[in-house]
């Protein structure tokens, strides 16, 4: 990258709560880096772990990020924390990308981003969370956007609804409820006063079952058998593949890709497809158990 470009470079960003104009000012000034800039940057980071070239990676691209957090704005949600996240999922695109897919780093880094939001969003919309499943963060985040008017669906718009998102209508109709209903005090109790008042606070009847002896016994049983299942599935691993998956994912000190490479003499590529392969036997081994 040359010298010019670094120059450009902020010395230093405050978060986007801080000042939400001025950051956005200042993300908007600094350069979008060619298709070159960004392959160089790109492999020394990739290759040299060079920190500064990840630093310039995620500076070029923040721009992105705001125009993908503006598109969120309608969940009433503080636009500059919506940013933060994308950011964090920026970062994340960064330290995966590889340079040798063939493809520019805002394309790649476009998942990682919108993710992070909506994890954000799913998080803090309600004080209860409305979506857990993947068919449902799909409804949570389409829904509003398909229906025609604010007035609640009928059967035959949720079920067109439903054929766009491929779901079911009864799908539909649950995730619209979620979106209208209202958070509920978990303590509230009516006035003392009301004598005819029924609401009665749902601290008072729902059964807290996290130390049901029954159900910690059963986790613990479950545990130990993966635990089991684990270690056999390792055994039936070459010394290479075992010792690689031991050393990404199990220890604690972990070692990277590249670490990896020049004990064995090959490339960090190679390394990721055993690891690859090594997590594919397991997979199989323990699903057999």
């Amino acid at each position: 990258m040359s010298d010019s470009s670094k120059q450009l470079m902020p010395l230093s960003l405050s978060a986007p709560g801080v000042n939400l104009g001025a950051y956005i000012s200042t993300v908007n000034q600094i350069p979008i880096l060619t298709a070159e800039q960004e392959k160089e940057l790109a492999d020394r980071y990739y290759y040299d772990q060079d920190l500064d070239a990840a630093k310039m990676l995620v500076m070029s691209h923040l721009r992105f990020v705001v125009h993908i957090a503006r598109s969120y704005a309608g969940y009433g949600l503080p636009q500059g924390d919506l940013i933060q996240e994308g950011n964090l999922g920026l970062m994340k695109a960064v330290k995966r990308f590889d340079p040798n897919m063939g493809v520019r780093l805002v394309s790649f880094a476009v998942h990682w981003i919108k993710a992070e939001i909506h994890e954000y969003v799913i998080r803090n919309w309600r004080i209860v969370k409305i979506a857990t499943t993947k068919a449902q963060r799909k409804l949570f985040f389409n829904l509003r956007s398909l229906k025609k008017s604010s007035k609640k669906l009928t059967l035959a718009e949720a079920q067109s609804i439903a054929n766009d998102l491929n779901v079911t209508a009864e799908q539909v109709l649950e995730m619209e409820g979620r979106l209208t209903a209202y958070d509920a005090a978990f303590e509230a109790q009516g006035d003392d006063d009301d004598e005819g008042s029924t609401h009665v606070a749902p601290a008072l009847y729902l059964e807290d079952t996290r130390y049901d002896p029954a159900r910690l016994v059963e986790e613990e049983d479950y545990e130990q058998q993966s635990t089991s299942a684990l270690h056999e599935a390792m055994d039936q691993l070459d010394d290479r593949s075992r010792n690689i998956l031991q050393r990404r994912w199990l220890d604690d000190d972990k070692s990277t890709l590249h670490e990896l490479a020049a004990e064995y003499n090959v490339s960090a590529e190679r390394i990721r497809q055993l690891e690859k392969n090594a997590m594919e036997k397991i997979k199989v081994a323990m699903s057999s158990n």
